[in-house]
């Protein structure tokens, strides 16, 4: 199984850090919040990474390299702006291959154990999402989860948080023309048509979304946490 890491967004939020550092390439505990998922990926098996990159791609590029230094082949999907996370995905589909494989966020830190993906592949046309108890800046979560199926969550019920971990069928983006296109609309069409499974993951995972939670995770990871 393959897996691409999502690292081409603009990281506005994380700004005046981002001025001059891709986001995924801040760091955390010593080492780039990058660093961190290709060497949990390569120890659970994966050893064909795709990364994609925009906002200053040639930092990611240089860290990247072609993934020796890892024991892994990485290749970087470069884009001329952002194109969301669907988007990114669609272009870099020729490199996935025709298996399904795993997509993460390239802003998030976890300790999931992507090696148990591996188990359950989705069938043709569906995707399988990790999902997390929602952190504070979250409080009501994306979905709901029943008997393994993703539902949608209505009014004020809390359901739980996306991860940004998710294994999809390549199929799963039949149809879409390259560009920018968001992903929680094939989401909501997966959902409606029976195509979104999903999983409640309780270890450790943290949304690098502001320099606040960067400095908070680096600490936690200093203390061996």
């Amino acid at each position: 199984m393959r897996a691409m890491i999502l690292a081409a967004g603009l990281g506005t939020r994380m700004r005046p850090l981002t001025d001059h550092t891709p986001k995924p390439l801040l760091e955390a505990g010593g080492k780039a919040l990058l660093g961190w998922h290709i060497e949990r990926l390569v120890a659970a098996g994966y050893r064909e990474l795709v990364v994609n990159a925009s906002h200053l791609a040639e930092q990611v590029v240089e860290y990247c390299g072609d993934g020796s230094a890892w024991g892994a082949s990485i290749v970087v999907s470069r884009e001329l702006e952002p194109l969301e996370t669907a988007g990114g995905i669609v272009q870099a589909l020729p490199l996935l291959g025709s298996e399904p494989f795993l997509v993460i966020n390239g802003d998030v830190w976890t300790d999931y154990p992507f090696e148990r993906v591996m188990a359950s592949p989705p069938a043709p046309g569906a995707a399988r999402l990790v999902l997390v108890d929602n952190p504070p800046q979250h409080p009501l979560g994306d979905f709901r989860l029943e008997a393994g199926r993703v539902c949608r969550r209505e009014g004020d019920a809390a359901g739980f948080t996306f991860s940004g971990i998710a294994v999809y069928s390549p199929e799963f983006f039949a149809g879409l023309e390259p560009g920018v296109v968001p992903l929680r609309p094939l989401f909501e069409r997966a959902i409606a048509e029976g195509r979104l499974s999903g999983e409640h993951y309780k270890g450790h995972w943290h949304d690098i979304g502001t320099p606040e939670r960067l400095a908070a995770l680096d600490r936690l990871l200093k203390r061996g946490g």
